[in-house]
């Protein structure tokens, strides 16, 4: 079997090949080892030497191992000053100028949705803290993902306590229902999402949109090229000063990508618009 230093060794040179980058790996590469582990028993290979020599030999193996390099991990609410700012400043503002374009609905995008804890918490937020105020301004989510079991696990929506511990109580009180052991969101509070089985490599919902999360995905495990590539796509299908959210220890890359962070330390950006020469995002 192999072991850690083995593992690293072994990421290290596959990852570039998947277009995906080591960093955004280190602290989860335990995660992938004991998949790549079950790989060798299930082809009856020694150890990631002879994977290696497979992966060479057999070109196909590689979407098999792409596979297993994908991270599903998620829970409601997750990084809470995020989901604040979202709730208190970003869908609000959004609302209001989807009302100023006469739009009917507000349109967001969550990808790389795992079990659906992230479009059903932006879900909640837009129940439980904007609807109220736009009672005339319907919502809509499209959550995707490349892992078709996750999805299934999405559309279900039961989920273990640990998955909403960081959910406001009075939320989870109103919004779920008990089933044994796991807390299943009522339908009432999941008809404004819909799922849908995308790579975000290779395709993505059309938009536009007026939110976009994009969070602990593209900007932490692929590398460089496809994150500028994927990030310059999805500010096309952001609506004028629309937002793109990263996860809590992410970045842009660094040059110029249109898009203006709307407030230090948060990994919240808006769509640029040029007035009279300059880029404006607020």
């Amino acid at each position: 079997m192999a072991a850690d230093q083995a593992c690293i060794a072994f990421l290290k040179w596959c990852l570039p090949e998947l277009g995906l980058r080591w960093p955004g790996y280190r602290k989860v590469r335990r995660l992938v080892g004991k998949r790549l582990n079950r790989r060798l028993v299930e082809l009856g290979l020694d150890n990631l030497d002879a994977y290696r020599a497979l992966l060479l030999r057999e070109p196909g193996e590689w979407a098999r191992l792409d596979v297993m390099c994908r991270i599903p991990i998620s829970r409601f609410y997750r990084d809470r000053h995020i989901f604040d700012a979202i709730g208190g400043q970003v869908l609000p503002a959004a609302a209001t100028a989807a009302e100023t374009r006469g739009d009917a609905v507000l349109r967001c995008w969550s990808a790389g949705c795992a079990c659906g804890e992230e479009p059903y918490t932006l879900a909640l937020l837009w129940r439980f803290a904007v609807a109220a105020d736009r009672p005339r301004l319907d919502f809509a989510v499209i959550a995707t993902d490349s892992d078709e079991v996750m999805l299934r696990r999405a559309e279900a929506a039961c989920y273990g306590r640990s998955s909403l511990k960081d959910l406001p109580p009075e939320w989870i009180a109103r919004a779920f229902l008990r089933s044994g052991d796991l807390l299943c969101l009522l339908p009432e509070f999941r008809r404004e999402v819909r799922f849908a089985l995308q790579d975000i490599r290779r395709s993505m919902p059309d938009g536009p949109f007026d939110l976009i999360l994009c969070r602990n995905l593209v900007f932490t495990y692929f590398d460089e090229a496809v994150q500028r590539h994927l990030l310059s796509r999805m500010v096309e299908r952001l609506v004028p000063r629309g937002y793109l959210v990263l996860g809590a220890h992410e970045a842009l890359p660094a040059e110029g990508t249109g898009l203006v962070a709307i407030r230090h330390g948060l990994p919240i950006y808006r769509r640029a618009v040029e007035d009279q020469g300059e880029l404006v995002g607020r």
